[in-house]
């Protein structure tokens, strides 16, 4: 199908200077007590008397809240960057406005049955590899309800005091009734022990036993989703988030689940793994586990949704089928119109190359945990994870370092990914040609009057440093995906969408300096959305819709032989645009 957009006015400024931001700035402001001062998110009969006294100082010097308008946002690095900056000090320059911090939703410790590592290991590593943000989602189920929301907590709360310039979440990985997995996880807070421990005894779909997939379970989902959107208006918690983990992994989240949850309740059900974790799982061996990227490799079950095809089972570029289809379940539900964001994490349990065991002694079904790691004395070459940071980041538009100014850059899909540090930043406006300034960026969307033409300007710094492997990613292409908004779909199992497809790529191929590009829409007399997504340009192949909808895309994974440093990938959320009657 042709889109009729005019493609041919485009234009590669490519600047050889490097911008590296790595400004010192004074951490007296942003550690310890101040950080919980300054957190508008916490009200103030949670602060302890030396906080508040610290806040009452801020409010008097007008350090809270400075600038943190839509206006102050939307017009560039003002007060808010000035703000943003003040609460910021590891070389997290705001951009366009916002301050981007990499973060990971989906990390297990030792009160996971699966897990080993401590609260501590895994945020010291999270903010070593440069994360701002993390959440520490243990397994839900039976012992996990009974104790381990309770224990974990003291060593969550230690957490953030230790390493100050993380923010550290409290969550869990919900077993979704009639589904598979997924982060569930709340701000700080008075209530946060309390909220998770109630959700996950009424709502876990392992403490329940409703892991059928019946209506009667899908509704229990849906019922839970209730719970934390009432949980956080009664002001038990200051704000509770639920995304999908590994959607496509066993094919047992139907197109109408995901459909449901979003529709149920959509300021908490915000979106799903774009790309699962487990990345390490295909590294061949001897050298690694010879299994399946993100442990992509099962086939469909008593549950799964029928209709889905053999390829779903398997990642793509290491990013799960839904997202990595042009014109697939994505974008069928972007095509909607409505806001389902994509993040991509570790889910970090025991990690590659590591040289740690789990400690000897201890009974997790009586403690709630393991015994703390111990030296092993050899590189574990059959885990399947990396590191919080390591190599899956997901990168968030916030307003200031804060929980709250997280978790609404999370909700309003101001979010992109990549894999291996492919790319070190990236900005993208959708506006009225010639508006120099304006417009909206990720996740929001463009008004314009009918006919008006419109244009998306992109910038990308490029990596200009080694990733954790020790190669600066080239960046080889960068591709723009549109796609028609045709509202509200009838079946509610539809995973495909025709009018999406690839309509504009750029070769790069570099990996110093910031490339700029600017795709023109023209005229728009319809509502559109576009994405973008970005390659090495190692492994490709044409789409599994056809070639005429992406030529070029992400290679399926092969099953003991995927090297993931050697096929990276970064996407975007989308911006739509809307023309007026």
């Amino acid at each position: 199908m042709s889109h009729g957009h005019p493609h041919d006015h485009t234009h590669d400024h490519t600047h050889d200077h490097t911008h590296e931001h790595t400004h010192e700035h004074d951490h007296d402001l942003s550690g310890g007590e101040a950080a919980e001062a300054r957190d508008l998110s916490i009200p103030d009969d949670e602060l302890s008397p030396g906080q508040l006294s610290r806040r009452r100082m801020f409010r008097r010097a007008g350090l809270l809240g400075a600038g943190l308008t839509a206006a102050g946002v939307l017009g560039g690095q003002g007060q808010a960057a000035a703000a943003a900056t003040h609460d910021r000090g590891r070389g997290h320059e705001p951009r366009d406005g916002y301050l981007w911090l990499a973060g990971d939703h989906h990390i297990h410790t030792q009160h996971s049955s699966d897990g080993m590592y401590r609260v501590i290991d895994q945020v010291r590593h999270g903010n070593a590899y440069g994360l701002g943000w993390l959440v520490i989602t243990d397994h839900g189920g039976a012992t996990h309800a009974r104790i381990g929301v309770d224990k974990v907590n003291p060593d969550i709360v230690a957490a953030r005091e230790a390493v100050k310039d993380t923010l550290v979440f409290q969550g869990l990985e919900w077993n979704i009734p009639a589904a598979e997995h997924g982060t569930v996880f709340v701000a700080p807070g008075r209530g946060e022990v309390e909220t998770l421990k109630e959700f996950e005894t009424s709502f876990d779909g392992s403490v329940k036993n409703a892991g059928a997939g019946t209506p009667q379970n899908e509704a229990l989902a849906i019922a839970g989703l209730d719970f934390l959107a009432e949980a956080v208006r009664r002001r038990r918690v200051p704000d509770a988030l639920f995304l999908a983990n590994h959607p496509a992994r066993k094919g047992i989240d139907s197109p109408h689940e995901i459909r449901g949850w979003r529709d149920a309740q959509p300021s908490i059900a915000i979106g799903m793994e774009g790309a699962p974790g487990h990345q390490a799982g295909g590294i061949p061996k001897p050298n690694g586990p010879g299994g399946g990227r993100g442990l992509y490799d099962g086939g469909p079950g008593a549950d799964s949704f029928p209709g889905y095809p053999a390829e779903s089972y398997k990642t793509f570029g290491g990013f799960d089928w839904m997202t990595a289809t042009v014109g697939g379940l994505w974008d069928s539900l972007l095509a909607e119109g409505k806001p389902w964001w994509i993040t991509a994490n570790s889910d970090s349990h025991v990690v590659y190359g590591d040289t740690s065991d789990r400690g000897p002694g201890g009974d997790f079904d009586a403690d709630g945990r393991y015994a703390d790691p111990v030296y092993r004395g050899s590189y574990n070459l059959g885990a399947n994870d990396f590191w919080p940071g390591f190599y899956s980041r997901t990168h968030v538009g916030s307003q200031d370092f804060s929980y709250r100014g997280v978790m609404d850059g999370l909700r309003a899909g101001r979010v992109w990914v990549d894999h291996g540090g492919l790319i070190s930043g990236l900005v993208v406006r959708a506006r009225a040609a010639g508006d120099g300034r304006g417009g909206v960026t990720l996740g929001d969307t463009l008004h314009v009057r009918r006919g008006a033409r419109v244009e998306l300007s992109i910038e990308i710094t490029l990596a200009g440093r080694p990733n954790w492997a020790q190669v600066i990613p080239t960046l080889a292409r960068v591709d723009v995906i549109q796609g028609d908004v045709t509202g509200p779909a009838a079946d509610k199992d539809v995973f495909t969408t025709p009018a999406t497809k690839v309509v504009q790529s750029y070769e790069v191929n570099k990996n110093t300096g910031i490339v700029t590009f600017t795709y023109r829409l023209g005229q728009v007399d319809r509502p559109v959305y576009v994405r973008l997504r970005g390659t090495d340009g190692k492994r490709s192949a044409p789409g599994l819709l056809g070639a005429s909808v992406d030529p070029h895309g992400p290679a399926i994974d092969v099953y003991g032989d995927a090297d993931p440093w050697n096929d990276l990938w970064f996407y975007s959320n989308p911006i739509w645009i809307l023309p007026g009657r």
